[in-house]
């Protein structure tokens, strides 16, 4: 097994000072270390019978489609306001380092729908409420949170709506 913690590059006071950005380019760079992170990514989902992933801006874009294809399902982008070009629906979070916000299509899925949100860390974990939050809101099944990394001295599993199951590939 490739040893995937040893290949994540932490990049201080990135992008603001006091951060300690956890940087996953180097497992994208090489081959066998992505197939072995999608690998740890797609386990835990296997019989979960997801029909939509939710990849989250920008980098649940890097694995999340992957990991939809993998899951033998579709793959819906979380983008920032003003990127998506048909109606939305919106939910604002507070970041270890600001302020933002998220949008998903508001015809994305459903009642019926189950639905995976994937990001590439789970930090303070308000990216990951709001997009949960949205997932409800369009009444879909929430069936987890997959990350390719937690940071839990960061707490982010705290502030997550009650009940959601989260799956961390790796953690730091």
């Amino acid at each position: 097994m490739p040893d995937l913690l040893a290949a994540v590059r932490t990049v201080p006071d990135f992008p603001s000072a006091g951060v300690a950005f956890k940087d996953l380019t180097p497992i994208l760079a090489d081959p066998a270390l992505f197939e072995a992170l999608l690998d740890r990514l797609e386990a835990p989902w296997g019989g979960a019978g997801v029909t939509h992933v939710v990849g989250v801006e920008a980098r649940g874009f890097w694995f999340g489609p992957a990991l939809a294809l993998r899951l033998g399902a579709g793959f819906v982008p979380c983008r920032k306001p003003g990127k998506l070009p048909a109606a939305t629906v919106s939910a604002s979070y507070a970041l270890e380092y600001g302020e933002d916000a998220v949008e998903l299509h508001a015809d994305a899925f459903g009642p019926g729908d189950r639905v995976l949100v994937h990001d590439d860390v789970i930090a303070t974990g308000g990216t990951a409420a709001a997009v949960c939050a949205l997932v409800r809101e369009l009444g879909a099944d929430l069936v987890g949170l997959s990350v390719a990394l937690e940071i839990p001295s960061l707490a982010g599993r705290d502030v997550l709506p009650d009940g959601v199951r989260v799956e961390a590939a790796l953690v730091v």
